[in-house]
């Protein structure tokens, strides 16, 4: 795998030539995350190569999302203040076709967790949420220690206290 860097989308990364297979994910970054970052409703990290700027070898999204406390499971709801918890979303994480089986996606997802850690220190952040588009990606995102929201078993989260008490 070659060197990485994750920054935030621009003008100059060719987001027309990203194909990661899944058209719902194409389609967004294609044409819709521009918008969504120029509204401020989500923002969208890009991965390219040293050397490669303008190819996207991936992306995810991050914005902010609040659950109700009978979405957590009981044993960690009945911890919390009666009221929703905020928590940050990763709404979106697809890596390139040719960047597939490379690490891309767990780097991405590790630095999207570094990311809302740094915020953590500034604005209170319970957990990380995620929805997995399919069982592959739930089975990547658990094996991170995420767990299924009692909603919903695509739905999951992350308390970033274990992710920071593990060391990562």
């Amino acid at each position: 795998m070659t060197d990485l860097i994750i920054e935030p989308l621009d003008r100059r990364h060719d987001r027309a030539g990203f194909q990661c297979g899944v058209p719902s994910l194409d389609n967004y970054i294609q044409k819709q995350a521009g918008q969504d970052v120029k509204r401020r409703v989500s923002r969208v990290f890009i991965a390219t190569e040293v050397g490669n700027a303008t190819t996207i070898m991936g992306f995810y999204t991050l914005s902010s999302l609040s659950i109700e406390l009978d979405q957590l499971p009981e044993n960690l709801a009945r911890k919390l203040p009666r009221h929703p918890v905020p928590v940050a979303l990763l709404g979106r994480l697809a890596v390139n076709q040719v960047a597939q089986r490379q690490g891309v996606g767990t780097m991405l997802l590790v630095d999207a967790i570094k990311r809302i850690l740094s915020v953590s220190d500034d604005i209170a952040i319970y957990a990380m949420v995620v929805d997995a588009i399919d069982e592959r990606a739930q089975r990547f995102y658990e094996s991170f220690g995420f767990s299924s929201l009692c909603s919903d078993s695509r739905r999951l989260f992350l308390p970033l206290k274990s992710w920071q008490s593990s060391g990562n």
